[in-house]
């Protein structure tokens, strides 16, 4: 087939986090012998920032890490129509991520229904669907043929509340080709990769790591992630937290590599609106076959196994006793790490989610 996939940037993944998935289907299309097309803005916010903050060396280190990918940029509104009509042209399926601008997903949607020659597919990996309605609300996705959304409970929002019909639950997963255990000096013991969160988790990040950090003097902590104000770098700084800044996510492996283990820290709405969303962190974890330690979260799904695969805390007391546990104790670290790594090999890596968005364009194209 023919797939065309626009997202908000392949080249950043700046605070972008929905690249890591996206790149990492497309290159298990492409292992199944798709062309794939991939679609972006020239500027965009998440390019413009990791430029401002980096230059341009991340972005050639992009281009030679992922010299597989094809990336098509697209420009102005005064065009958008022409060059959607190009991109799309012949395709077979287009995929719409949710961090797009609705002028383009709408644009989308007009095309398919006036050429009526390709499957169209809304993707969500976001909680805006419940946090920010009014935002989903400027979407036309009657004009699409169904949704792509990353969990159960978020697939039921677009079945109920906006009463779309065909809703797949199509969660993200680990891309295998660079989430993969690595044999590296531990230079760390906890390493967490995460950005600020936009106040959605700034009371556990205090609790659960800075806390943890401050009162566990004897182990070595490490943080990557944007977006942190002042304040907050200032206490990790304080708590003896090493503040790394901006990863590229394709090098976050190697980080986890030379780390004991790592945490998990959900945002606010996947534990009150949309519980039982993983987001894609412990995919990639678990890929790599280190030691998980996440904050309260509820597994509604079944995807992992816990006590197995991650560890599950409950309060900061139980967070720096298991990672004290786990520091000392190296047995416990690899019979979690081989368990995760064997549930990802098992059901979650971008192949099995290639494999399923073929199956869901089968259903579709049958009917259409």
């Amino acid at each position: 087939m023919k797939i065309v996939v626009f997202a908000h940037s392949w080249v950043s993944d700046w605070n972008h986090g929905n690249a890591h998935f996206l790149r990492g289907l497309v290159r298990a299309l492409q292992a199944r012998e798709h062309r794939v097309v991939c679609c972006e803005r020239w500027r965009n916010w998440s390019t413009d920032n990791l430029f401002a903050d980096h230059g341009a060396l991340p972005i050639v280190d992009f281009a030679r890490t992922f010299s597989d990918l094809r990336i098509h940029g697209y420009g102005t509104r005064e065009t958008l129509r022409e060059e959607v009509e190009s991109l799309v042209r012949s395709a077979d399926l287009v995929l719409v991520h949710e961090f797009n601008e609705p002028e383009l997903v709408n644009t989308v949607a007009e095309v398919r229904a006036e050429q009526g020659d390709f499957v169209a597919l809304f993707h969500d990996t976001h909680h805006r669907a419940v946090s920010e309605p009014e935002a989903l609300a400027r979407f036309n996705l009657t004009g699409y043929d169904g949704v792509l959304a990353y969990g159960d409970v978020l697939a039921e929002v677009y079945r109920h509340t906006h009463g779309l019909p065909r809703v797949w639950t199509f969660h993200e997963a680990a891309d295998t080709s660079l989430f993969r255990p690595m044999d590296r000096e531990k230079t760390e013991d906890a390493v967490w990769v995460g950005n600020w969160g936009d106040e959605e988790r700034t009371r556990e990040i205090h609790e659960y790591l800075i806390d943890s950090a401050r009162q566990l003097p004897e182990l070595r902590f490490a943080v990557y992630g944007v977006r942190y104000p002042e304040e907050g770098k200032g206490e990790m700084e304080a708590a003896g937290i090493d503040f790394r800044g901006w990863i590229a996510n394709h090098r976050v492996p190697e980080a986890f590599a030379r780390a004991r283990m790592t945490l998990h820290i959900p945002r606010g709405p996947y534990l009150d609106a949309l519980p039982g969303i993983p987001t894609i962190r412990p995919f990639e974890a678990m890929a790599c076959g280190i030691p998980l330690v996440s904050t309260p979260w509820e597994d509604r799904e079944g995807l992992f196994r816990k006590g197995e695969d991650y560890l599950l805390v409950r309060s900061p007391a139980e967070m720096r006793d298991t990672l004290l546990r786990l520091a000392r104790d190296e047995d416990a670290r690899l019979r979690l790490a081989e368990s995760g790594l064997e549930t990802i090999r098992a059901r979650h890596s971008c192949a099995h989610r290639a494999e399923q968005l073929e199956e869901i364009y089968d259903v579709i194209a049958a009917v259409v």
